[in-house]
């Protein structure tokens, strides 16, 4: 019997895990979302799996402590994403992203605390670490946050080590690199590649487009939290990287490439403000547990391509 909790199960990271369970582990028992419902999640994304009678869905903010903990009793894991997670909506108005990213973590591990949860995986991010021009940050590298996003998600992992070392609670770190693949919200710079082109419309690059970014199909990071759940050490923080880099300018290239379209397709705006020149993890600590991505950046990018094209009611 295994009991699953997974808090922003709606949404793009969450669904494409919840649907890694339901295909890969054996005696799944219940799986329970637990999602605000806000902009950005999308019940068409776990449709092929609501008439599974394992899967129900709740309707909550992780900011209503009670609900929470309520949902949370009688399920053995609980895996963590639900988070504001846009960078440019947090540079504009940062309050929510405190409010669910710090105060909302808070409320999570402290349910986790007091209906005994097994093990909690707290999903985190790269940009912790802040901008790296050389090598990559292993999990020991200093929490150099430079958007009020990555500053919030620095303090739900600071959070969440708290409450290994206060309370003895079973929680589990991972930092990845972006992700893309389906069900990920059009706000998000490959789906708007995508839209972008389909409509005939320039990309829009910030600054010279010379930012580098480390790329992972969601696909594989939800391997990679299952790898950390099942072989990871309480307390512990995991890197989950490709070691796959494009930058902005080489991503809509690729995407131009894939979409048959023009170079002259690229335009450039102002830049992002704080915006961070390159990220980059050290994965070698996941990948001494027999951790590997299965799915190659210029294939995941064209299956990707091809889902949003034939989904378009999505």
């Amino acid at each position: 019997m295994v009991r699953y909790f997974v808090t922003g199960g709606a949404g793009f990271i969450g669904s494409n895990y919840v649907e890694h369970l339901f295909q890969n582990v054996k005696d799944l028992t219940r799986v329970t979302i637990f999602d605000n419902f806000t902009y950005a999640a999308n019940p068409k994304n776990y449709l092929e799996l609501a008439k599974d009678p394992r899967l129900s869905v709740i309707k909550g903010d992780i900011c209503d402590f009670n609900l929470l903990e309520i949902s949370m009793a009688d399920h053995d894991f609980v895996i963590h994403f639900a988070a504001e997670s846009h960078v440019d909506r947090s540079i504009h108005d940062a309050s929510a992203f405190v409010q669910t990213n710090v105060l909302g973590t808070f409320n999570v591990l402290e349910a986790c605390r007091k209906v005994g949860t097994t093990t909690v995986i707290h999903v985190s991010t790269d940009e912790v670490y802040g901008s790296i021009n050389d090598g990559s940050a292993d999990e020991a590298y200093p929490l150099q946050p430079n958007s009020p996003y990555a500053a919030s998600k620095a303090a739900s992992d600071l959070l969440a080590r708290s409450y290994f070392v206060t309370h003895g609670l079973d929680v589990r770190t991972t930092r990845c690199c972006n992700n893309y693949g389906k069900y990920q919200y059009p706000e998000k710079v490959i789906p708007v590649f995508i839209n972008k082109l389909k409509s005939g419309e320039k990309l829009p690059i910030y600054g010279n487009g010379k930012n580098v970014r480390e790329w992972i199909h969601v696909s594989d990071h939800a391997r990679g939290i299952q790898t950390v759940l099942e072989k990871g050490i309480p307390g512990e923080i995991y890197n989950i990287g490709t070691g796959s880099y494009l930058s902005n300018n080489d991503l809509a290239t690729e995407i131009i490439r894939a979409m048959g379209s023009n170079e002259n397709m690229k335009s450039y705006i102002k830049d992002r403000q704080g915006h961070d020149l390159r990220y980059s993890v050290n994965s070698g600590k996941i990948e001494s547990m027999g951790f590997n991505c299965k799915v190659e950046l210029r294939v995941g990018l064209e299956e990707t391509i091809k889902w949003y094209l034939e989904n378009e009611d999505w």
